[in-house]
């Protein structure tokens, strides 16, 4: 059933104006992170997630510096991208900058879970993704400067792990998607990034029930939520379609690049017990 609360709380008095970021899967971690760097840049905010609390509760503090809607959404429905964007404009809001952050991992091997599982998980990941973006690039394009991030991850540039079998196939759906949506709004001053950071400290491994697994990794392995945020919009600002933060990542990247398949393969079934479920 489609959860697009109708009722937000105005950001102040002040007319609606043109203009907003749109950050799915503003509650916690990356989207936070965002949600919080552009407000500090002085942009206004549309900040949409499942936990309404949990959204009031930053946009309260965000409000000191910009107008903020907050909109209560769950888009493992298929209803609710179009009924989101509905929201949207029904309160007389463009969106100038799209922030596809949304996101969440299934932790196991493919049998593990059933299709259901899968399916939400799917619609989550490409569906709402791809139907978000087509629904609001008018908005972004008629800006005349609009801006849409894809927040994918490194797993989209490297060879698939053992465990969680449809993770690293979206973050790479979600790199393409930005390449070709570059490609074809370019001309109409759009820039598309897809922020690719590495393992991030927030609440993501809590979700999948890894954080014991993640909590026996090398601390120098991972990235600050608010280091990836800002990561993102400056790449995204100069034009640069992907981004990994990070210069360990970066050099994780240029190797898989450069080794043989065979070679990567057999690297991350070495490894992939270290910190996916693969049973």
């Amino acid at each position: 059933m489609n959860r697009v609360s109708p009722a937000a709380a105005a950001s102040d008095a002040s007319p609606a104006r043109p203009g907003h970021a749109l950050v799915t899967g503003a509650s916690s971690g990356i989207g936070e992170a965002i949600a919080r760097e552009y407000a500090r840049r002085g942009v206004p905010l549309v900040l949409a997630a499942r936990r309404m609390d949990r959204l009031e509760k930053l946009a309260n503090e965000l409000r000191a510096q910009v107008p903020v809607e907050t909109i209560a959404v769950d888009l493992s429905d298929p209803a609710a991208p179009a009924a989101l964007v509905d929201e949207i404009h029904r309160r007389g809001l463009k969106v100038r900058i799209l922030v596809n952050n949304a996101g969440y991992g299934v932790a196991g091997r493919y049998l593990k879970n059933d299709w259901p599982t899968h399916a939400a998980f799917l619609q989550v990941m490409i569906g709402a993704v791809s139907e978000l973006a087509w629904r609001l690039l008018p908005d972004i394009r008629e800006s005349g400067n609009g801006r849409i991030i894809n927040v994918s991850s490194v797993a989209g540039l490297v060879p698939g792990a053992d465990g969680q079998t449809l993770y690293a196939p979206v973050k790479s759906y979600m790199v393409k998607l930005s390449e070709s949506l570059q490609l074809e709004n370019l001309d109409r001053g759009v820039n598309v990034t897809a922020l690719c950071p590495g393992f991030t400290w927030s609440e993501f491994h809590d979700v999948t029930g890894t954080r014991g697994m993640m909590d026996r990794l090398p601390k120098w392995i991972w990235l600050r939520a608010d280091d990836v945020a800002r990561a993102g919009i400056d790449a995204v600002e100069r034009g640069q379609v992907i981004v990994v933060p990070g210069w360990r990542y970066k050099l994780l990247v240029f190797v898989a690049k450069h080794l043989p398949d065979s070679w990567m393969l057999g690297l991350m079934k070495r490894n992939s017990r270290r910190y996916r479920k693969v049973d």
